[in-house]
């Protein structure tokens, strides 16, 4: 018999990404502290793989619950198990502890990280640790599913970490520490495929030596809709791009050129290190060597809704890739805290991090308060990509407002590099809006168009009820509007009425799975988009319209502790897109309030909006019109 430990949830439940996976950035500290990434380590079990980001010289540091913590393994080394019990010191039930040690490989003062968490559950991830017999076996596990990829590694002595994956023959075999492309081996799997209980191991001694101890790390393959990880391969063309549908948008991808004589380091991507659909290098980091974080430019991965491609590589033409993928964050919240929270600030003029957000934030809206600049749109989406929703000039980048070579989106914040106007002028004050994906509430899509009527998909999980989409490319193409009046749309960046028109969404209203565009140059000409998708979710948002009755009326979201974030905009006539929020008061009194479609600076000397645990009240001042007899308004909230 063999020490194991197996999973024993259900395989029937709908499985979340955020209970399984985290990709979380850090800084060491060189002592204690705790990575409280909401994974359950502690009760479920599972693997911590860290790597220092900056550092050139340190390689990788793997831990998981079964061998117990502060047993360390690197994937860029053939090495034994090495003990450094205060290094990756505690697993947890949201996380994992670091040590006091201060290991250059997980925790030194100063230093930039990553921690992988992997916790074991079916159809996602499994650990069993074995002890060889040089004979040919089967070894069980508890995955549920047949294995989409095994990495094995010998803990008691040197050897190499063996890559079993369902892409090449299981005559074959890739080796995790070295570049080496796939070789044939019949005595590393036997010959024989993995199955939904066991693997085979043969008796190659980097797998199967007698009496050495082992241990298999096994990743699901689940191409099911409610999948959240899949293991495959593509071929490049003869430029070295090449297209994976996965049904959903990646948040984690390994890959490894298999059959590449040139270039075949294995690389690894996560969007909270810049994985995103802007053009451009990407930054990796390699299993197989100790090298810093570097950027990717050898050809890029660009992300989807539905998969990620690979652009214009130059040395990877016609070759076969193998890949592992894990899914963006897909649990749907509970509050709103969860997927929009607002931080005011004042300007340094120099490099700072905005922190307090309380999630890692996927879009963050920013305009200045006291002075008249643009507000501005920013998303881990779209990298160092910026738009000003007062203007319809094209996206652009500015390294003193959102740095792509720094990665400027943290776990908690945002990184601002330097002194940007729209974001961090030396004593300026700014209110910073930070909304997350999530399903049922709000989906960001990057989509190409291509002159014609098509549909798009998007991961809202619902029917989306708002949209807002912007030419990325084009510097004269308005914001266009979907408020559920597929013949209709409003510009974002203009006070104007609806204007009537078929080919903005193709005379189509959204589904749950897709939406539709037309030839329109806002929304459908061939060039890039950027779509931002809203919807209504119980007590968390609320996207609707009231008609005004001239006085004081109260706007029923379904909320129990009120409106922190609004957003108005009239209808009948001309109207301005304005926004409250609780950070800056949404009181009996006056309250202070923006608008998206201009540059004008804060507006604090009238009473227009006053709290009420269901949403919100509107009132009739002419400082807004929000409440005018007979006037028709949409709007957009956050509990």
């Amino acid at each position: 018999m063999f020490p194991m430990q197996g999973n024993t949830e259900s395989t029937s439940a709908i499985l979340y990404v955020d209970d399984v996976f985290s990709a979380y950035t850090y800084t060491g500290n060189g002592g204690t502290q705790n990575i409280v990434n909401g994974i359950d380590l502690a009760g479920k079990g599972g693997m911590v793989w860290c790597k220092r980001r900056n550092g050139a010289s340190d390689g990788h540091a793997i831990a998981d619950t079964v061998r117990g913590a502060g047993n360390l393994l690197d994937s860029a080394s053939a090495g034994a198990n090495l003990s450094r019990p205060t290094t990756i010191s505690g697993f947890l039930s949201n996380g994992f502890s670091l040590g006091t040690d201060g290991f250059s490989k997980c925790n030194s003062n100063g230093d930039t990280y990553v921690g992988w968490t992997f916790r074991k559950a079916p159809k996602f991830f499994d650990v069993v640790t074995y002890t060889g017999n040089g004979a040919n076996r089967t070894i069980a596990h508890s995955l549920g599913q047949v294995p989409g990829m095994i990495i094995v590694k010998r803990t008691d002595n040197t050897g190499s970490w063996m890559v079993y994956h369902n892409s090449i023959a299981n005559t074959e075999n890739l080796v995790l520490n070295t570049t080496a492309a796939k070789a044939t081996n019949a005595t590393a799997w036997n010959s024989t495929p993995a199955t939904i209980s066991v693997f085979n191991l043969g008796t190659h001694a980097d797998v199967n030596t007698n009496a050495a101890s082992y241990v298999a790390y096994l990743f699901a393959h689940d191409a099911s809709t409610d999948g959240i990880i899949q293991c495959g391969s593509f071929t490049t063309d003869g430029s070295g791009n090449a297209t994976v549908t996965l049904g959903w948008e990646p948040q984690f991808l390994i890959t490894k050129a298999a059959s590449s004589a040139t270039y075949n380091d294995w690389l690894m991507f996560d969007s909270s290190r810049d994985l995103a659909t802007t053009s451009g290098a990407r930054n990796t980091l390699k299993p197989n060597t100790s090298v810093a974080e570097a950027a990717y430019g050898n050809g890029f991965y660009n992300v989807s809704a539905t998969g990620f491609s690979l652009i214009a590589g130059n040395v990877n033409n016609s070759t076969q890739h193998i890949y592992l993928a894990i899914r963006r964050p897909n649990k749907p919240p509970t509050s709103g805290t969860q997927v929009y929270n607002a931080i005011a600030r004042t300007g340094t003029g120099a490099a700072a991090t905005v922190t307090g957000v309380g999630f890692a934030p996927e879009l963050m809206l920013t305009k200045a308060r006291g002075v008249p600049y643009a507000p501005l749109w920013a998303s881990r989406l779209t990298s160092a990509g910026i738009l000003y929703s007062s203007s319809t000039a094209a996206e652009g980048t500015n390294a003193t407002v959102i740095d792509a070579a720094t990665w400027s989106y943290t776990m908690d914040g945002i990184k601002l590099p330097g002194n940007g106007a729209a974001t961090n002028e030396s004593a300026i004050t700014y209110i910073n809006h930070f909304f997350k994906r999530a399903p049922g509430v709000f989906d960001q899509v990057c989509y190409t168009g291509t002159g014609v009527a098509k549909t798009e998909p998007h991961s809202l999980g619902v029917v989306p009820e708002l949209m807002i989409v912007k030419s990325r490319i084009s510097g004269s193409e308005s914001w266009a509007v979907y408020y559920g009046d597929n013949t209709k749309y409003l510009f974002l960046n203009s006070t104007g009425t609806p204007g009537t028109n078929s080919t903005y969404w193709n005379n189509t209203s959204p589904t749950s799975l897709a939406f539709s565009v037309g030839p329109n140059g806002s929304t459908g000409a061939a060039t890039n988009y950027v779509n931002y998708l809203f919807a209504t979710k119980a007590g968390i948002s609320k996207v609707g319209s009231y008609t005004g009755n001239g006085s004081i009326q109260t706007i029923n979201c379904g909320f129990t502790t009120g409106a922190r974030f609004v957003l108005i905009k009239r209808t009948d006539v001309t109207g301005d897109w304005f926004v409250w929020d609780s950070i800056r008061n949404i009181i009996a009194g006056n309250d202070p309030h923006l608008s998206l479609n201009t540059t004008a600076a804060e507006v604090t000397t009238d009473d227009s909006v006053d709290p009420d645990t269901s949403g919100f009240i509107v009132n009739q001042v002419a400082a807004t019109n929000i409440n005018v007899n007979g006037s028709t308004y949409i709007f957009l909230s956050f509990a």
